[in-house]
């Protein structure tokens, strides 16, 4: 990574700066807006608004892929223009369009409006991620190991919000939802008004436009790591199914997946993700996530063929390993997203990554619903050892990657 840029990192002391607090401060207010919103907005289009589940469910799924297109291209803005601007440009457009939601009554309404929104979500997760950069300083991953720390808070705090309005069941309730999810973009921007103006950092003279694309190593990284996300909708999506029609396990079970995925993920975070900075340590981390989902997802399986009050214990103790798991595959994704990308095009990276995960998500829920529950503890048993490969590539990956960077004070492009 280039170094000794102007404007670029400085050595900072333990602790966290003005500029770390704005920034977690931001975050948080955003992820309760987040959370208020997304627990409840499926049931305000059907509900409220009265639109079939499957006009809501390809609304949001054309607005998914449409926004992937924004990523990149808004990354590279951030670059060239400042992370701060193109992201409080950003979320001022998401605080209008969510806004805007609470006057949809079609579902082609819907589909613009949620566009729109996704378009300037994608272009401002990469600004987020190359100004995380500028305020962490010399330990980036160890200050956003902090921000998400933060952000699963955040989330909890807002769908709590959301279950009180799910609870009321009201337009009103619906509607104030909405408005408090715009109102925290809008409060969001705000804030980063007090985050120092970054200068823009220089690229080198003879370096490509769109560099990322030839950084054969985080071409790797990303198709990896977007793989690896799969491991999201296990707990979201796939176990809930796999607990309500294949085990015995209680139904608060359900409700307990939640708590302790999201406790232990609080909990955690920081103090694992601040040892984990170096590419290194990221290839080793991912490493060390695969081997516990090959624990976890055969114990998830298990839980079907054990008697209720033993599946319901080994399906939260297995959650307690995938957890683990999810601390120390997004903290490798903190090192590895960060320490492969040069200083002077973290957005246009950061953008790259972005698509690669959002690309996971959006395939995620038919691939583990169609192969995981379709081939039942077989399939179980072949994501356990899928996620076991993915990981056992990040310590290669990562020597790859330190091979080819630049050397510090190199004006050379990055390798491929």
């Amino acid at each position: 990574m280039a170094k000794g840029s102007p404007g670029g990192r400085t050595a900072r002391r333990a602790g966290s700066s003005g500029p770390e607090r704005v920034l977690i401060a931001a975050s948080f207010v955003n992820r309760v807006g987040n959370g208020l919103f997304n627990a409840a907005s499926a049931l305000y289009f059907t509900l409220v608004v009265g639109l079939p589940a499957a006009q809501v469910g390809a609304a949001l799924t054309i607005a998914g892929l449409v926004g992937l297109l924004a990523g990149i291209p808004g990354g590279h803005l951030a670059d060239r223009r400042g992370a701060r601007p193109v992201m409080m440009l950003a979320l001022m457009v998401q605080a209008v369009s969510m806004a805007a939601l609470v006057l949809v009554d079609s579902w082609l309404a819907l589909t613009a409006i949620a566009t729109v929104d996704q378009l300037a979500a994608a272009a401002g997760g990469a600004a987020w991620g190359a100004l995380v950069v500028r305020v962490g300083g010399e330990r980036p991953a160890r200050f956003r190991a902090r921000l998400r720390t933060f952000v699963n808070l955040g989330v909890i705090l807002g769908t709590v919000g959301a279950g009180l309005a799910v609870a009321a069941d009201t337009r009103g309730a619906y509607v104030v939802l909405i408005l408090g999810n715009a109102a925290s973009f809008a409060l969001c921007a705000a804030l980063l008004l007090l985050l120092p103006d970054y200068p823009v950092l220089a690229a080198a003279s003879r370096q490509r436009r769109w560099i990322a694309f030839s950084d054969r190593p985080f071409l790797a990284f990303t198709a990896i790591f977007g793989a690896m996300g799969l491991q999201y909708p296990v707990v979201s999506l796939l176990l809930p199914i796999w607990i309500s029609q294949h085990t015995e396990a209680p139904r608060w079970t359900v409700a307990a997946v939640f708590a302790v995925n999201a406790a232990f993920c609080v909990l955690l975070q920081t103090r694992i993700g601040s040892r984990i900075e170096t590419p290194g340590d990221g290839g080793r981390a991912l490493r060390t996530a695969g081997l516990l989902f090959l624990v976890s997802c055969p114990a998830m399986a298990l839980a079907a063929h054990t008697p209720l009050w033993a599946a319901a214990g080994l399906v939260v103790a297995a959650v307690l390993v995938h957890s683990l798991g999810e601390v120390f595959e997004s903290s490798a994704g903190f090192a590895l997203g960060f320490g492969l990308a040069p200083d002077h095009a973290q957005g246009q990276y950061q953008g790259l990554l972005g698509l690669g995960f959002s690309a996971g998500q959006a395939l995620a829920p038919a691939l583990l619903t169609t192969v995981v529950l379709g081939l039942g503890t077989v399939g179980w048993l072949v994501l356990a050892v899928f996620f076991a490969a993915l990981g056992a590539a990040g310590p290669p990956l990562a020597r790859w990657g330190a091979r080819t960077r630049p050397r510090p004070g190199s004006a050379e492009d990055v390798m491929a």
